[in-house]
């Protein structure tokens, strides 16, 4: 198989205080699609920087084909000094072309003349795309690229990067975007790297045989501190598989809410008296909201029950605030009557997470620098709490200016979850979230009494977690579907192609624009498939002779398998290859 065309070898990184992590080897390769897991707080961001070579290692050597052009799309991307997006975009050595950039623009919806100054996190993030896109990167790295995002944009950007033709590396907490396109992954835990050829699909099943396994190790070697260093580990496996009982539950609350639901999604139940036994909380009818001459809610009839778990979805600008804003009474309807229980009493955690004082210990934020919290009524120590959100206990006197982003959104969740309420409200809970965290907090939200409230563009979330779905289409209707964002959609396509013009559905794509020339990536490819497809062929040459003898099977049925798979993937590479460079001579003959 050919060499990769990036690699560190023996890296580590010290923080001062400690090795953040050391002894690494990492590889990639010129299709790879990488995805790049572990808890907050493991060096993810750090080490995507040291791949793209924006920062130094304290151990270790980077190795790097030639003319390989590595592109970091980074989380927090900075737009200081620039006036406008466009100067951000266009800004800098190793900018774009501004044809290339426009392209990406349109098809992303953002208007890089914008105001840098004012720019929405959704507008900042989608810059951020183009710039990094329109580089015509040979590696791509991603962190976290779909926070921000609506699930319209996230569904552009998949389909780009489905059809990518170099390798990519991406951190993301959005299980379905890491399921639909990654095809291996990297594992950062407890200071090591572990890689599988598997996409994120397959990731939890391997987790658990690591740590089932590593288990198994520490009760052979009756290493009582070693199987204590586990506590998370089998917390987590113990979480995963309750939270497949939950999901069943799920689906039954599901089909319950389906069955109180009227022909136009609202809940055909009477409203009950307003006190402690209250069936409903909050009652909407016939609410119309809109904003100069823009209708963003129209004729609404919703009835949330007690124990609802409501998902609010739309693309950006749809009136998903809006919605959210009129369901909890900051915001009165212009016709219509919304109705809240006078017994709710709500929590809100919001997607600037402002409630958090950096300034402050973890000790301060959830037990005001005792030893104890009330949690839900129940007294916990702290230690013991933090260790329900997978916090190690030592951290209790940290400052939470220290934290991680997405340390500090856990200890957010861990002081609101404690305080009693009956109505919970969350706008994009899962950004900055690791994936165990993402557990933890389908689980708490399983297990909360009152109603809850979710603004998400994150589908698997919406799925694990909700029972009735309102979704906006920017025209101010709210589709109420009994389910989660799957349900929403399935429901909604038909009905968005039937809206279509017939000659809009059958209308061909536009041509793409006429080029001169192939563009710089094209014609590297041009000229070096070629001696690449040579060199496929030479491996396959030789591991069929090594499969041509006898005795192999018999002697290593191990190595048999192994080069059988090794000869099957070189011959998809060589094709591969082959249908590139055919479709680039085919480009070369048209362009004379």
């Amino acid at each position: 198989m050919a060499a990769p065309i990036l690699a560190y070898e023996d890296l580590g990184v010290n923080q001062g205080h400690g090795w953040l992590f050391r002894h690494l080897d990492i590889h990639i390769d010129a299709r790879d699609r990488l995805a790049l897991i572990g808890r907050n707080g493991a060096g993810k961001t750090t080490l995507l920087k040291l791949i793209a070579g924006t920062i130094d290692s304290d151990e270790g050597r980077r190795v790097i084909v030639p003319g390989t052009r590595v592109v970091l799309l980074e989380q927090e991307p900075s737009l200081a000094g620039c006036a406008t997006l466009a100067d951000y975009v266009l800004g800098g050595a190793d900018a774009p072309e501004r044809h290339e950039a426009d392209a990406i623009a349109d098809q992303l919806g953002i208007d890089l003349s914008r105001d840098a100054g004012s720019a929405s996190g959704g507008e900042r993030r989608r810059a951020a795309i183009v710039r990094a896109l329109a580089q015509d990167p040979d590696v791509l790295l991603l962190d976290e690229p779909t926070n921000h995002l609506d699930i319209a944009a996230i569904d552009w950007l998949e389909d780009w990067l489905g059809r990518f033709r170099g390798a990519f590396v991406v951190i993301s907490h959005d299980r379905t975007f890491l399921t639909r396109l990654t095809k291996q992954t990297l594992w950062m835990d407890r200071g090591s790297i572990r890689r599988a050829e598997i996409g994120f699909g397959g990731f939890e099943a391997w987790t658990e045989q690591v740590y089932a396994e590593e288990e198994r190790n520490a009760q052979r070697l009756d290493a009582k501190l070693k199987i204590e260093e586990h506590w998370l580990q089998r917390g987590v496996t113990g979480r995963r598989r309750r939270n497949q009982g939950r999901l069943a539950k799920l689906k039954d609350m599901r089909a319950e809410r389906a069955a109180m639901m009227g022909p136009q999604g609202a809940a055909n139940l009477a409203t009950a008296s307003d006190d402690s036994k209250t069936k409903v909380v909050i009652d909407v009818r016939h609410a119309t909201k809109g904003f100069g001459e823009r209708t963003i809610i129209r004729d609404l009839n919703l009835r949330v029950t007690r124990g609802d778990r409501i998902g609010i979805v739309g693309r950006n600008g749809a009136g998903k605030t809006t919605l959210l804003r009129l369901l909890t009474g900051e915001l009165a309807p212009d016709e219509g009557d919304v109705k809240l229980a006078r017994t709710l009493d709500g929590i809100v955690i919001d997607q600037q997470r402002s409630l958090m004082a950096p300034t402050k210990t973890v000790r301060e934020v959830l037990a005001d620098g005792g030893d104890w919290i009330d949690v839900l009524g129940v007294r916990k120590h702290i230690h013991g709490y933090l260790k329900e959100f997978l916090f190690d206990p030592a951290l209790a006197e940290a400052k939470v200016g220290t934290l991680s982003g997405g340390e500090r959104s856990r200890l957010l969740l861990a002081r609101e979850f404690a305080r009693e309420s009956n109505l919970l409200v969350l706008d994009e809970p899962t950004n900055d979230l690791d994936l165990e965290t993402l557990d933890l907090l389908q689980e708490v939200i399983a297990d909360y009494g009152g109603t809850v409230l979710i603004v998400s563009h994150d589908r698997d979330f919406l799925d694990r977690t909700v029972t009735v779905t309102l979704g906006l289409d920017g025209s101010g209707t709210v589709d109420v579907v009994a389910g989660g964002f799957k349900d929403w959609e399935r429901q909604r396509r038909p009905r968005v192609e039937a809206r279509k013009p017939a000659a809009a559905r059958a209308a061909p794509p536009a041509p793409p624009a006429a080029r001169t020339k192939l563009s710089y990536k094209d014609q590297r490819d041009y000229d070096q498939l070629p001696a690449r497809i040579e060199a496929i062929d030479a491996g396959i040459a030789r591991d069929e002779a090594l499969l041509a003898d006898p005795a192999l099977y018999t002697r290593d049925p191990a190595r048999f398998a192994a080069l059988t798979r090794a000869i099957d993937a070189a011959r998809a590479d060589k094709d591969a290859a082959e249908m590139r460079w055919l479709d680039l001579a085919e480009q070369v003959e048209g362009l004379g």
